[in-house]
């Protein structure tokens, strides 16, 4: 089979699409044909040598996959050949095959392409997970998602608005906050001009937030501490702005608040399949009829990746991009 082959380099790394070693699969894996899949961040990361995928995980970019169930092992169950998929990775997915555990899986609408398959798994799962597992996001709660124009933020947006909360969000252009609004933001600041914490706490007549999700680390942190209400939750998924930052104990005792760190790649293989179920069972109706939709920058050929990690690099993106075997 042919997959993306990472060749490091003193600038950035080289991706080539190139035959390796087929992919085996055992008795209780799906082996799928992939048709799409996805760049995340986490991707970036790994082909720089710096996001190693997890032990016994393949060393093939790629978190997310779509295609067609091409073979079953002796004791997989619930699908079969030539049933449309989708599903979350911890690794392979920028490759011709890969092999699932059989509930990772979520059947793909008749009416959906490939290349909108591959825009869900990652951040709709990352989105939901956060919000709804690790932050119990309760309905007229307030929230600020930071780079809402991201493929998780994209995502968050609507998946909180469904659930009837009220969403803030950052970005970066004036496109971006076009997007949030669109998807249903209430404010959108543009952190490269406005002051978000000034913005944020105006709108909520000085309430705050109850619950913030994060990629940005350390040079967020004191204003998001400062930002959440009594029993807020601040969880970061990610440290594009430094990871090292002095914190004010006081702020987190005196309002009973908590910092919740994750990351979901990593996690064993029982929590994903329990957040593929739980996201299935409350919210795939609402992407299946179209209430809620995952958002698609750009199409790339598989073989042109290098490029989509040099678009994604250069923050361009608003929702998510794709790369179409």
């Amino acid at each position: 089979m042919k997959a993306i082959v990472v060749k490091r380099t003193e600038g950035e790394p080289t991706l080539s699409w190139e035959e390796v070693p087929d992919v085996t699969y055992g008795p209780e894996e799906i082996l799928v044909d992939i048709r799409a899949t996805a760049v995340n961040r986490a991707d970036l990361l790994q082909a720089q040598g710096a996001y190693p995928p997890p032990p016994g995980e393949s060393q093939i970019l790629g978190l997310e996959m779509c295609g067609v169930v091409a073979a079953i092992g002796q004791n997989a169950e619930g699908w079969q050949v030539g049933d449309r998929v989708l599903g979350l990775l911890a690794g392979g997915g920028y490759a011709e095959r890969v092999a699932v555990h059989p509930q990772m899986l979520i059947r793909l609408p008749e009416s959906w392409e490939f290349t909108d398959g591959a825009a869900v798994p990652e951040v709709w799962l990352t989105a939901f997970s956060n919000f709804f597992v690790e932050g119990g996001l309760q309905a007229d709660e307030k929230v600020l998602i930071h780079a809402g124009g991201s493929g998780v933020g994209t995502a968050g947006i609507q998946l909180c608005r469904a659930a009837r909360a009220t969403v803030y969000t950052t970005a970066g252009s004036a496109a971006k906050l076009d997007k949030c609004r669109e998807l249903g933001a209430q404010l959108a600041v543009n952190y490269k001009e406005q002051d978000f914490f000034k913005e944020i706490m105006e709108i909520t007549d000085g309430q705050g937030i109850d619950l913030i999700l994060d990629p940005v680390g350390a040079a967020y942190l004191a204003k998001n501490l400062n930002l959440l209400a009594v029993n807020g939750r601040l969880i970061n998924i990610g440290l594009m702005g430094g990871s090292e930052a002095e914190i004010n104990l006081g702020t987190i005792l005196g309002k009973s608040l908590r910092i919740i760190g994750t990351r979901l790649r990593p996690r064993p293989l029982a929590e994903k399949i329990f957040i593929t179920r739980e996201f299935e069972k409350r919210f795939w109706s609402m992407l299946e009829d179209g209430r809620l939709q995952p958002v698609v920058d750009r199409i790339f050929p598989i073989e042109d990746a290098q490029d989509a990690h040099r678009y994604i690099r250069q923050n361009k993106n608003i929702g998510k991009v794709v790369l179409e075997m």
